[in-house]
């Protein structure tokens, strides 16, 4: 699933800055557009087989949830790594491009970081808040949002450590100077703990809240 998503947006990236002439906003529109739609796709496929997890931001909030063993979120790790790697390389490929690659693409600085924590943190709290629910809207959630991420962060939403780490051997439109990318995973991490940490406080308010609600409604029902 990672290797698909890195090849759509790697290689939406060299497509739409080909296109465009020049016109960054127009690279971005397609890039933004092209990752989103395969995430709804990736999502819906790959769900129900790993539970789509492309995302080792996403996976660590797994993890702390309890929902899967340190072991497995260690694979997850691995072959999401991996993954990402095997689709940078094949958008190269398809795109007649030298395989081996690293980016000189800067991206760093407060703002990025900042950039980064939204971005990971709106991620995770969408995927939360969706399982809660409505489960079903998962997939179109997480495309929706990753789509307009790339438009209202100054990083475009890179909120996956996995992408981050792949997209530094791409010296395209889409790609990170290795060296800031660091950063850009730690700001993840601590996107992904907040919104983790904020929803789960958000849903035991709601859980206390409820029985108040239900006891408030049973009086006036049963009146003076």
């Amino acid at each position: 699933g990672t290797a698909f998503l890195l090849a759509t947006v790697v290689g939406s990236g060299i497509m739409g800055a080909a296109l465009a002439q020049g016109n960054d906003a127009l690279a971005l529109l397609a890039n933004a557009i092209a990752t989103g739609c395969v995430l709804v796709v990736l999502i819906t496929v790959f769900g129900p087989l790993s539970g789509a997890h492309f995302n080792p931001a996403v996976t660590l909030v797994f993890a702390l949830r309890r929902e899967i063993g340190g072991m497995a979120a260690l694979a997850y790790l691995a072959a999401q790594v991996a993954g990402g790697l095997i689709g940078v390389w094949l958008a190269h490929a398809m795109f007649e491009l030298p395989v081996i690659q690293t980016s000189a693409h800067l991206r760093s600085g407060p703002a990025q970081w900042l950039a980064e924590i939204i971005a990971t943190a709106g991620l995770v709290g969408t995927i939360l808040g969706c399982l809660r629910h409505r489960p079903e809207f998962v997939p179109a959630a997480v495309g929706l949002y990753i789509t307009a991420a790339y438009w209202f962060t100054a990083s475009t939403s890179f909120a996956n450590p996995a992408v981050t780490i792949a997209r530094g051997f791409t010296d395209t439109f889409s790609g990170i100077l290795p060296a800031h990318v660091p950063a850009f995973i730690a700001a993840q991490l601590a996107g992904a703990v907040l919104a983790w940490a904020g929803m789960r406080w958000l849903h035991a308010e709601g859980a206390a809240a409820a029985p108040e609600q239900v006891g408030a409604e049973q009086s006036q029902e049963a009146g003076p």
